[in-house]
């Protein structure tokens, strides 16, 4: 069985990594400037993030914009700018992966970016009012070595709508990120019903910001204190902290709990 979580209420030090971020200047609909991405920079390691996985948008509407190599380049460039701001912050490459049947084969080809450039998560985004089910893509990338990290699923209306429709899907090597956000309200009922329901069902899963800059902010460490209210301080630090390090590190996730109680609201 799965070991226990080694994190307790008195340890808990802000700093997990946030492996869902559109920190990158001008590639996406997150900052449109360097001193904008800066100063989501500086918001992050206030929120005591010390390292951040950019996951500019590619595929969909960014197709053939944002590719692998260029990604990199601009990481570089922006842990550059936050080493000069004395920023105690590192940026790895990553990217929010739209939902398509070349997922594998681009992969293959070096075209799109696993999370933290490790090869061994890949950030898969599915469309917010449609359903197009993952299972076959990720089973083409668990052929591959290549786990799926289900992006923001209670964004997706479908899902929101009835959130057990998913929970066969994570025998396909699949596990979910909720957005810090969604689990304060911030879009929506539905929505934060929704994470709610799967985190009460102790689904492999970890929380991260989704942060564009601007207003699309929620500290994690907020969403840490509410998972801790409902659910016990060691399934807040198991999806707030151990999963995000174990992405990166590129471990097994484990499950949010063995058995939680009803978080349904």
């Amino acid at each position: 069985m799965e070991q226990a979580c080694p994190f307790r209420r008195w340890d808990f030090r802000p700093g997990g990594p946030d492996i869902h971020c559109h920190c990158l200047p001008g590639v996406d609909d997150g900052p449109a400037s360097l001193s904008e991405a800066l100063a989501l920079c500086r918001r992050l390691t206030a929120g005591g993030i010390a390292t951040v996985v950019a996951t500019p948008h590619q595929l969909g509407r960014y197709e053939g914009r944002n590719d692998a190599a260029r990604i990199r380049r601009a990481v570089a460039d922006l842990n550059r700018a936050v080493a000069a701001e004395g920023l105690p912050l590192h940026v790895v490459p990553g990217g929010e992966v739209r939902i398509d049947e070349r997922v594998p084969e681009l992969l293959a080809q070096d075209r799109i970016l696993t999370v933290g450039d490790a090869g061994r998560y890949l950030l898969l985004e599915l469309p917010a009012e449609a359903l197009i089910p993952p299972v076959p893509v990720a089973r083409e990338l668990a052929a591959m070595g290549v786990a799926t990290i289900l992006a923001h699923p209670e964004r997706c209306g479908p899902l929101r709508a009835r959130p057990e429709r998913l929970l066969g899907w994570l025998e396909e090597r699949m596990c979910l990120q909720f957005n810090a956000a969604s689990l304060l309200g911030a879009f929506g009922r539905p929505a934060e019903r929704a994470c709610w329901y799967w985190l009460g069902r102790g689904v492999p899963a970890l929380v991260a910001t989704d942060a564009h800059g601007g207003g699309s902010w929620a500290c994690p460490s907020m969403a840490f204190a509410a998972i801790a209210r409902r659910l016990g301080p060691e399934v807040a630090a198991r999806v707030c902290i151990e999963n995000p390090r174990r992405v990166l590190r590129a471990e097994t996730l484990v499950a949010s709990a063995t058995a939680c109680r009803e978080a349904s609201a």
